[in-house]
């Protein structure tokens, strides 16, 4: 499976991650036969070789005559959706679009469909997304992770003044997903750069075991002489089958001793249903020697905000520790086999390319025990019989 990280230790913007897809190999004349049937006028594309803080790096930079045209969503999608680019680049750069009007609406206190675009429905912007929505797809990308964001600091002038760094829409992107100021006080991730990452990454985190096949650096506008201020973009070949995976994700914790067991049952099934990876109690004891228990739920980060605000409006808690943790999974798979009593999926986990586990789901077994009235264990031991004849 074909897979990119990107490494943000310097921020990001549309410029620099679609830079870092031309250096990593993206056919530029390709690129730029996609972007002029969106038919924008007086717009030229240039790719130039630079360097920043000594490391070579792909600036891209979208030539514009000077225009003073903002752009509502509808606009956006119908310059898309009247383009020749594939549809999945469509969908991409669509999805991406309406993930920042959502936001500006938010920020705004507006419906999504009245948002009225200023730096993001320039025509740069639209030629940053649309151009990577492009190149995620020419260079045959199925799965995106991504570094933690490092944002800058100290202020930035926007079209509603002066504004702090991170900008509102920005924040408001970033919502869940790991960040961390620096390494120098400017913006360094821009609203464009957080919508195409907080769309199209898996997880933010780590580097995942992978096969490197091409690098590439993608340059910004600023030149500093601290930091490189460029985008690394990394792809390869996932290595999910020659080695045990690894992924970032969120422990969430509280401590309950005041709250009745149904409330804490009805919350924890509320959490699993809206996503969790797993919730679980653990008996403990607080001040005072009373027993109580202690609530986690393992999610992935980009749900943190969401999972939290429904355990604080569960009314069991006034605090919830967080922690982003790292953690060792077999690479997984699932197979159907057909046995006597119906055909039972089979979770099987793999590490190197050797099957190493594989276990019945419970609820296939269980619909088929009730059916045919034998036990739970009657019906795995024949799934488990069937799924070695294959192997």
């Amino acid at each position: 499976m074909k897979i990119a990280y990107f490494d943000c230790f310097s921020g990001a913007a549309g410029d620099m991650i679609v830079g870092a897809m031309l250096d990593a190999g993206l056919d530029f004349e390709f690129l730029k036969s996609q972007i002029a049937t969106l038919g924008l006028k007086g717009l030229s594309l240039k790719a130039d070789e630079t360097k920043r803080a000594g490391l070579r790096a792909t600036h891209f930079i979208p030539l514009i005559k000077e225009e003073h045209h903002h752009r509502h969503l509808s606009d956006i999608i119908k310059i898309i959706n009247d383009s020749k680019i594939g549809e999945k680049p469509k969908q991409t750069a669509i999805a991406i679009f309406e993930r920042l009007a959502k936001v500006e609406a938010a920020v705004h206190g507006k419906e999504p469909n009245d948002i009225h675009f200023h730096e993001v429905g320039a025509l740069d912007s639209i030629v940053d997304i649309v151009s990577a929505a492009i190149g995620f797809d020419a260079l045959g990308i199925e799965k995106v992770y991504c570094s933690t964001l490092a944002v800058g600091g100290g202020q930035v002038k926007a079209a509603h003044g002066i504004m702090p760094v991170p900008a509102p829409a920005t924040a408001e992107l970033l919502k869940g997903v790991p960040t961390v100021g620096g390494p120098i006080d400017k913006e360094l991730l821009t609203p464009t750069g957080a919508a195409i990452l907080t769309t199209v990454v898996k997880d933010f985190g780590v580097m995942p075991p992978m096969r490197i096949e091409a690098t590439g650096y993608g340059a910004g506008t600023l030149d500093s002489e601290h930091v490189p201020n460029v985008v690394r973009l990394i792809l390869g070949q996932s290595a999910e089958d020659s080695a045990t995976t690894a992924d970032t994700v969120c422990l969430l914790e509280t401590n309950i001793d005041d709250i009745t067991g149904e409330i804490i049952a009805h919350t924890m099934d509320k959490l699993l249903s809206a996503g969790a990876l797993d919730v679980f109690t653990t008996p403990i004891v607080m001040k005072q020697a009373r027993p109580a228990v202690m609530l986690t739920v393992i999610c992935q980060t980009t749900d943190i905000t969401r999972l939290e605000e429904m355990i604080f409006e569960a009314g069991i808690t006034f605090g919830i520790r967080r922690q982003i943790v790292e953690r060792s999974k077999l690479a997984r798979e699932f197979v159907t086999v057909a046995t006597r009593f119906g055909n039972i999926k089979i979770k099987v986990g793999k590490r190197g390319g050797k099957i190493v586990a594989a276990k019945p789901e419970f609820a296939d077994c269980d619909k088929a025990a009730q059916e045919h009235n034998v036990s739970v264990k009657e019906i795995m031991q024949a799934a488990i019989a069937e799924f070695r004849k294959t192997k």
